[in-house]
């Protein structure tokens, strides 16, 4: 049997099998991963098709329904008619049309409150039943936390634009995407530590080096994620549709055009875009490197195959991302290059994982 400990003890993990309470807690944690998997999906179909300013009101618990009859469509419509993104972009809009909108946003809300529950009702009945492994009742605690401040979180960005000029903001949109990365990565990391609670040993200087560029190349997918942000926030995604070169140049001339200079990495186009391809850059040289340190190093069986199954994710979201480019941001190829964002994250925390240090 799994060693338990008081509810909230705050010891590191100390388990040292797998056992049924593990197991049970881990699965439960990976469905978890792949409902914010689906979230991050449907908030990137709900940003591609300006559907995020729909709803203009904050209501989690009441807001859980939708409109039900007409009569409270139209009231629901009419609300919108007062915002700025209905004025200046989608004036004349049908109540059809507005549906259309609606539903995008409202999926995407239901999601994060079905997450909510979904964390929460499993966590509490293992809390109560005393079935949490020692170590790990914090960390559960603070993820369950960091949901709650992500819904703010993507309240706060809505806000940003219901005013004059009716976009999110790109800063908060990326804070935004990024939470829910951190979300996703610690509830994986926490599933992993439960299934797979072996460590590797210090060993010989390929095993240490391996494991250094696990960490750090998981770092940079995570800002790789975050440049995407950015490049989704300011539409980004719709200029310099060539590749390899950004219409015709290496490095555009435009790329440091706004005064003062650091500006151009949040409002410029063309150095949005450049930082976002640059860590591609990065990523393509390095994975490869990483893969080739694993194999030569004396790690375990999962340790290789998370090397494998990294180097042909990366495979995959270069060529989304790429398609994507050339063919101006189609929508199921923008979502899909989203998706592999995920898919790319969580295996670089699989391979780190697999490599951690005892």
């Amino acid at each position: 049997m799994t060693r338990t400990a008081p509810i909230f003890a705050s010891a590191g993990p100390t388990v040292s099998r797998a056992g049924s309470s593990d197991r049970a807690i881990a699965a439960w944690l990976l469905a978890c991963c792949a409902l914010v998997f689906a979230m991050v999906v449907v908030g990137g179909v709900t940003r591609l098709t300006h559907s995020g300013l729909s709803i203009v009101e904050w209501q989690p618990i009441v807001g859980t329904l939708p409109p039900l009859d007409e009569a409270q469509w139209q009231a629901t419509f009419e609300k919108y008619k007062l915002t700025p993104e209905y004025k200046l972009v989608n004036a004349g809009m049908s109540l059809d049309e507005f549906k259309g909108i609606f539903w995008w946003e409202y999926y995407h809300r239901l999601l994060g409150r079905l997450i909510g529950f979904a964390f929460l009702l499993p966590f509490l009945w293992f809390l109560l039943r005393r079935r949490i492994p020692e170590g790990y009742g914090l960390p559960l605690a603070g993820i369950f936390l960091l949901g709650g401040l992500q819904g703010a979180m993507g309240w706060y960005m809505v806000k940003s634009g219901l005013v004059e000029d009716p976009r999110v903001s790109q800063f908060r949109l990326t804070a935004h995407l990024g939470l829910a990365f951190v979300i996703f990565g610690a509830m994986q990391w926490v599933a992993m530590s439960l299934l797979f609670p072996g460590r590797v040993e210090a060993g010989r200087e390929s095993v240490r080096s391996a494991r250094r560029w696990a960490g750090w190349l998981a770092v940079l997918v995570f800002a790789m994620v975050l440049t995407g942000g950015f490049v989704a926030g300011i539409r980004a995604g719709f200029a310099y549709n060539t590749f390899p070169l950004m219409n015709g140049s290496l490095v555009p001339p435009e790329i440091m055009m706004i005064e003062p200079w650091w500006r151009n990495f949040f409002w410029n186009m063309a150095t949005v875009q450049f930082d976002h391809r640059l860590g591609a850059w990065l990523l393509a040289l390095l994975v490869p490197v990483l893969w080739w340190k694993v194999l030569r190093a004396d790690v375990p069986a999962r340790a290789r195959t998370g090397a494998h199954l990294m180097l042909a994710m990366l495979a995959v979201q270069v060529a989304l991302g790429i398609t994507t480019l050339l063919l101006v941001v189609p929508l199921p190829l923008a979502a899909a290059h989203q998706a592999g964002a995920v898919l790319l994250f969580a295996s670089a925390l699989n391979l780190a994982h697999a490599l951690r240090r005892a």
